[in-house]
């Protein structure tokens, strides 16, 4: 299993994890990891393998989800030739693979019913069969699966073994979504972005703006680390700037042009009306409700000089197009 990125977190949420997953690697006994989408399930099914006395063995990797219904078994238990139309030669499986290390089930939930059942015999009995053969093999696996799914409710539904449950849960790791690792969203924004500017050659590395850092603190974050990590490298790649990355498109599907957008508004000029807004009337004695009239007025009227064209008006007031979304909507002209 190739490591994609280290463990990184200082949030006390994330560091129990953290040990708590150390402790049961320590055990031979399967553990079932349960996480959000993108919160770094394979890295925790790694360190699990990693710390355990498995470590020097085989870390064998199988996404449930990855391959049709019809060619899981086969992949999991392998087959002999001539097993089914395209069996031309005989192929072992992954738990032949993994034989005396770990193999790690990522999402578990997918399993059609019938894998279940073979998986539950393997794990029993540590005994699985070829597809085609009626001789059983001996394995010695340690098994490590990960889902996003409750499973004990899949359970109630009749869609999910209790005892495969049972067994592959003797001990539980559930890790936090990144938006309850809050303290943790800088630190890996700075790894992420490091990683990346030393991968586009950079020499130094300007670090976030206060924008920015607004952007990656205020952010929900459903798609967790995975999407922290595309918002930071989208940003460092795009930066042609001096000084640090003030600008994090979060969502890069938000375009004015994207299909099935909505026409942006635009306010036509009457005949009568000057085609230039006037500036905001400045608020006397109150230095700050001035400074927000003037940037309001700014605003509206770089708006009006480019048609509304708002990648024209950022480029106009020397914004990028987040900065000037942002302007916007904090001036309530979305």
């Amino acid at each position: 299993m190739e490591r994609a990125n280290p463990v990184i977190g200082e949030s006390s949420e994330f560091l129990d994890v953290l040990e708590h997953a150390s402790r049961a690697a320590a055990l031979d006994r399967p553990v079932l990891v349960i996480g959000e989408r993108g919160t770094g399930k394979e890295l925790v099914a790694e360190r699990l393998h990693r710390l355990s006395p498995r470590w020097d063995q085989p870390l064998v990797v199988m996404n449930c989800a990855a391959l049709p219904e019809t060619l899981i078994e086969a992949e999991l238990f392998g087959h002999e030739a001539g097993a089914f139309t395209g069996a031309a030669k005989a192929r072992a499986g992954r738990f032949e693979e993994a034989d005396r290390g770990t193999l790690f089930l990522d999402e578990l939930g997918t399993l059609s019913m019938a894998a279940q059942d073979r998986l539950l015999r393997a794990v029993e009995y540590g005994e699985i069969t070829r597809i085609g053969s009626s001789r059983p093999l001996r394995v010695d696996v340690r098994i490590v699966a990960a889902t996003n799914e409750h499973l004990p409710e899949r359970v109630e539904k009749g869609t999910f073994r209790a005892d495969l449950l049972d067994r592959l849960s003797f001990e539980v790791v559930t890790l936090p979504p990144l938006r309850e690792r809050a303290g943790d969203i800088l630190v890996l924004a700075e790894h992420f972005g490091r990683r990346m500017a030393a991968e586009l050659g950079w020499h130094d590395w300007p670090g976030f703006g206060r924008h920015a850092i607004d952007q990656l603190q205020h952010h929900r974050w459903p798609g967790n680390v995975r999407e922290l990590r595309n918002a930071v490298e989208r940003a460092v790649y795009r930066w042609e700037r001096d000084g640090p990355i003030d600008a994090i498109q979060v969502d890069p599907f938000d375009s004015p042009w994207r299909p099935g957008a909505a026409p942006a508004a635009r306010a036509e000029p009457t005949a009568t009306a000057a085609a230039e807004p006037q500036p905001e009337t400045p608020v006397a004695g109150d230095f700050k409700a001035s400074v927000q009239a003037y940037e309001r007025s700014l605003l509206t009227r770089a708006m009006a000089e480019q048609r509304y064209n708002q990648r024209a008006t950022a480029e106009a007031l020397g914004l990028t197009y987040d900065q000037l979304r942002h302007a916007l909507r904090r001036h309530d002209l979305l």
